[in-house]
């Protein structure tokens, strides 16, 4: 394969549109996603000035001295993980990416059951001061994103042959949701933005800038994937490889900004319910279709997401504890 499958989802998020409709773009979904784990998403219906406020807040966040950014520094969010880490302070495989970013979640009071009890990536966004107007703008994309990515979920469910509000009967009632905005700044051609890596959850919804970077491996080769700011790159995560056992593969990726200019990029991880048991679908909703061997032998961190068991919480946990092992050993017991 040489190019990523090229999706139009608009009766996916059309109100209006016939079963009929979202169920012919469910096959077209189950299709590119039994050779592919990346897809790009056209007709989503996410307002392009809302994605243009992002990268601009962004940018303008980032462009900030590390002083004052780090007035927002994730290790003063405790247990709830949120808010800036500078370059090199994420690691993929134990190496530190060449990337700073800002981790959000979604708004959780303080007196809710979860913050309460000090559950890892709950509770409060941490917002700067400036650029005015971060903060609001955030919000309304995790939720309208958010709100995409629900939609998605319905259309694979479509493709599988299952209900179409399976997934949010199972696994997305209360889904773990992650937003992060990353910035890659030029320069260093040797390191990495982000090493090879798959992502955890069920989808990341991706909007990027206008600067390349981002490669998917597929079939062994690396592809390069196309920088267009108005196309979703959505992608599959380890628990649909673990649902579909392996019909859907959670495909690596990594990141090198070669592009001379300052990068930015926005995934959206739509993950299970934290407390969530993610199982293989019965044998049946594939009809006969055979069952891939295990892939453990070559992927990235060498590990087997069908012989894993337990709830998604744990899975997450596991995964970020490697991502930032020193803030991880501070704020979570």
């Amino acid at each position: 394969m040489d190019s990523l499958p090229v999706l139009d989802v608009a009766p996916l998020v059309d109100p209006a549109s016939s079963r009929e409709a979202r169920a012919a773009v469910g096959r077209a979904m189950d299709a590119a996603c039994r050779t592919s784990g990346f897809l790009l998403v056209t007709g989503h219906g996410i307002d392009a000035g809302l994605r243009d406020d992002l990268e601009a807040l962004h940018r303008e966040f980032f462009a900030l001295p590390d002083e004052v950014k780090a007035a927002i520094s994730m290790d003063r969010a405790g247990p709830a993980w949120r808010g800036w880490f500078p370059v090199g302070g994420e690691l993929t495989s134990g190496v530190p990416d060449r990337k700073e970013g800002v981790y959000y979640g979604v708004e959780l009071p303080a007196d809710d059951p979860r913050v309460v009890a000090g559950t890892p990536l709950h509770g409060a966004n941490q917002v700067p001061d400036r650029p005015r107007g971060l903060g609001p703008t955030v919000l309304r994309w995790i939720d309208e994103v958010t709100a995409l990515g629900q939609a998605l979920l319905r259309g694979l469910a479509l493709g599988l042959g299952i209900e179409e509000d399976w997934f949010a009967r199972h696994l997305t009632a209360d889904p773990t949701v992650l937003f992060r905005a990353f910035h890659y700044p030029p320069g260093d051609t040797d390191s990495w933005g982000v090493g090879e890596h798959t992502d955890y959850g069920l989808i990341t919804l991706l909007a990027q800038d206008h600067h390349g970077g981002l490669q998917v491996r597929s079939d062994g080769e690396w592809l390069d994937v196309p920088a267009d700011p108005y196309v979703f790159v959505v992608n599959l995560g380890d628990m649909l490889d673990r649902m579909t056992r392996g019909r859907y593969r959670s495909d690596p990726h990594r990141v090198r900004n070669l592009s001379g200019q300052d990068r930015v990029s926005f995934p959206l991880f739509l993950d299970p319910s934290w407390d969530a048991r993610v199982t293989p679908l019965p044998e049946s909703v594939f009809a006969g279709d055979p069952t891939p061997p295990d892939d453990a032998d070559s992927r990235w961190d060498g590990a087997s997401v069908h012989e894993w068991d337990g709830v998604y919480g744990d899975y997450l946990t596991a995964k970020v504890a490697k991502v930032f092992p020193a803030l991880f050993a501070t704020v979570v017991d």
